[in-house]
């Protein structure tokens, strides 16, 4: 159930209660497409890290370990180990970026396995099942994620088929969470907005999905190649259409400026796969803006990766060594990185979080939007 506190402007800061505890918004999940963050990040570290939410990938986790082994040793929380909610979305989004390997009809997509090709077949009802099987505290309904740019005929019958299958989602999840066998009784699914970068598709989508009175919303399809200002531009024209009493997702975004901007236009909840994956190459997010820890300047730097940053990684590592570290190749290079990371985005939300409980997010928004942008 989601609770809104406050507003400033159309920046919401609010709580989203669920069966596994409550998520105080805005908020990014980390995510942890196999059941673990890359880059050797454990469940417990993530506490340390202010971690709210995780994210996993159904996709994923259907193939390897499969959903039937997760279910039978009790469900994502107890296989990770977090107790925290877990967010599954609904591999709509793999079995898209699979289009060589997939065929879209009517009762669902048949695709192959990436890793060994076999055949699978996924629609609505199996995308359920396996959320229900992870016992996920958080189920995304499946859908197709449009590419963009997707021509106007086209994406206007594949909006009214994510709509049936949408329905589809509903009426499978009610029976999922009515069986005895059922380990989360209580998943709750969030519908997903999609319409290309055509506002009149995004608004009617928007409409027809708020009707079926969903337990949270999500704007998916973008930051998958179109300009910032289409994304804004697309979340302006669809956030009027979201029930203003349920929580609002910005799927796979996106850089802490896009935060920033997608929060001031009324968005609650984030997920992306930049911070770990970026800290990886050695792109580190600080207070200052953006750096790249494999720059010889840091070879003899005895300063931390961020001296406004009070991180395990800042309070112990130098820069030099972090670069070290990574120029060895040494995994613990790649942890420490992503640890860094992990804590800037979940400190990042919670500051905002603060600006928004004082009614001072529109400056904090002048202020460090040109800052975090920039590579240092």
């Amino acid at each position: 159930m989601y609770k809104l506190i406050k507003k400033q402007g159309n920046a919401r800061r609010g709580e989203f209660t669920t069966v596994h505890g409550t998520v105080q918004t805005p908020a990014f999940m980390n995510v942890g497409t196999a059941a673990a963050i890359k880059g050797g990040i454990s469940s417990y570290d993530l506490k340390d890290l202010k971690c709210q939410v995780e994210l996993c990938n159904t996709y994923h986790l259907h193939l390897r370990p499969g959903d039937d082994v997760v279910y039978e040793l009790g469900g994502l929380h107890k296989f990770m180990g977090w107790d925290k909610p877990i967010l599954t979305d609904s591999g709509g989004f793999q079995v898209f970026s699979l289009s060589k390997l997939r065929k879209i009809q009517e009762e669902g997509v048949y695709f192959q396995s990436h890793i060994d090709g076999k055949r699978i077949f996924m629609g609505p009802e199996e995308s359920m099942q396996i959320q229900s099987h992870l016992a996920s505290t958080i189920a995304m309904a499946f859908d197709e994620c449009i590419e963009n740019p997707a021509p106007y005929d086209y994406t206007k019958k594949s909006i009214e088929r994510t709509t049936r299958w949408l329905e589809r989602c509903k009426k499978e999840m009610a029976r999922l969470n009515s069986l005895p066998e059922t380990i989360n009784k209580n998943q709750l699914l969030f519908g997903i907005n999609q319409g290309s970068t055509y506002k009149d598709l995004r608004i009617q989508h928007m409409k027809d999905i708020a009707a079926l009175d969903l337990d949270g919303y999500a704007i998916g399809g973008l930051a998958v190649g179109e300009t910032a200002e289409e994304m804004y531009d697309i979340i302006e024209t669809v956030e009027p259409y979201m029930p203003a009493d349920k929580i609002r997702y910005l799927m796979g975004v996106g850089t802490p400026a896009n935060i920033i901007e997608a929060v001031y236009r009324g968005v609650d909840l984030f997920d992306c796969v930049m911070p770990s994956r970026n800290a990886r190459h050695g792109h580190l997010f600080t207070w200052s803006g953006i750096i790249n820890i494999g720059n010889a300047k840091y070879e003899r730097d005895a300063s931390p990766i961020d001296s406004q940053c009070d991180c395990p990684v800042c309070r112990n590592h130098s820069r030099a060594y972090i670069r070290h570290l990574m120029k060895a190749h040494e995994m613990l290079g790649m942890r420490l990185a992503v640890i860094h990371n992990l804590y800037f985005y979940n400190t990042l939300l919670e500051r905002i979080r603060f600006e928004l409980d004082n009614d001072t997010f529109d400056a904090f928004r002048e202020q460090y939007l040109p800052i975090l942008s920039k590579r240092v």
